[in-house]
């Protein structure tokens, strides 16, 4: 609870508001009660009061402090709709299409956050990653000097000799089938300044590859040479304080005993609390072991 528990920290000095699209998700109803006992922020439910108030009833979930909206009856649908049209007319949208798109809690939920009516988002319990990204792609525009949109799993593991102090932070695990090296670049820069803005630690960042620093030859390795000395480039020209080194294999990248025999003068590998893989198949599978341990309970915990 290490990561966790810093982020708990911080929400109770900076309390956010939160929406959850899936607000009539029994899961998603549990996660806004604690959401809201443990006083970090305001949580918002999208969907039908009714229907969420007669779940929350049968659960056994008060939700005194939780705010509902139902899309289907709000007054900021039809100021929503308006501004979906206005962002996607170009492309063929319609006026009625907009606000059918507003209807839908994930759209709804994505214009709140580009409206300023809520801080965060947190979706995906029952749906589909492609119709909770979906609109957020549509509505919300990436950070000025970053071209890509990009996913990241932060992984807390039991051993704290792995990454930063047992935290892990992995791109990209659900977005980008095939990065090319500008796109992989990107994401080992807006990875990095995330783990140093929710963690406040240095980020060093491991561009991952089934070869260590020309141990076999392949023109994906070349993409991953390239991205690296790219992303270097980048941190320089942001002034972003990290380190950056690639190709590197997942064990030299994480595992000190390795590295101390592949790469001794290396200020990273061994030392990755940032891993960026090469592409979405890796990223997906790797950061996912629980679904093996979940499959074959038998198999104790993967050491990383």
């Amino acid at each position: 609870m290490r990561f966790i528990g810093s982020v708990i920290e911080k929400l109770q000095r900076h309390p956010k508001r939160v929406v959850f699209p899936e607000g009539d998700e029994p899961r998603v109803l549990q996660a806004a009660r604690q959401f809201q006992a443990l006083r970090l922020g305001a949580p918002i439910l999208l969907g039908n009061a009714a229907k969420i108030q007669d779940i929350a009833e049968g659960m056994n979930i008060p939700l005194e402090g939780i705010r509902i909206i139902d899309p289907a009856t709000s007054e900021d649908t039809e100021t929503f709709a308006r501004r979906f049209h206005s962002l996607r007319r170009e492309r063929g949208l319609r006026a009625t299409e907009a606000r059918e798109a507003m209807l839908q809690p994930n759209y709804y939920g994505a214009m709140m956050l580009a409206m300023h009516q809520a801080d965060g988002c947190i979706a995906g319990a029952s749906h589909i990653s492609g119709s909770v990204l979906r609109p957020l792609f549509q509505i919300i525009k990436v950070a000025p000097d970053i071209k890509t949109a990009s996913s990241c799993m932060v992984m807390e593991v039991e051993d704290t000799r792995i990454g930063e102090q047992g935290v892990l932070f992995m791109a990209d695990c659900g977005v980008i089938p095939d990065p090319n090296v500008e796109q992989l670049a990107d994401i080992a820069i807006s990875t990095a300044e995330l783990s140093r803005q929710l963690l406040g630690i240095r980020p060093r960042v491991a561009l991952l590859s089934f070869s260590t620093k020309g141990s076999a030859t392949h023109p994906s390795i070349g993409k991953v040479q390239a991205a690296t000395a790219l992303a270097q480039k980048k941190a320089r020209e942001k002034a972003l304080d990290a380190e950056f080194d690639g190709e590197l294999q997942v064990d030299a990248a994480i595992v000190p005993e390795i590295a101390a025999r592949k790469l001794p003068d290396s200020k990273i590998a061994g030392k990755a609390n940032v891993l960026i893989f090469p592409d979405l198949n890796s990223g997906n599978i790797a950061s996912k072991p629980g679904a093996l341990r979940q499959a074959f309970p038998i198999c104790r915990q993967p050491a990383w």
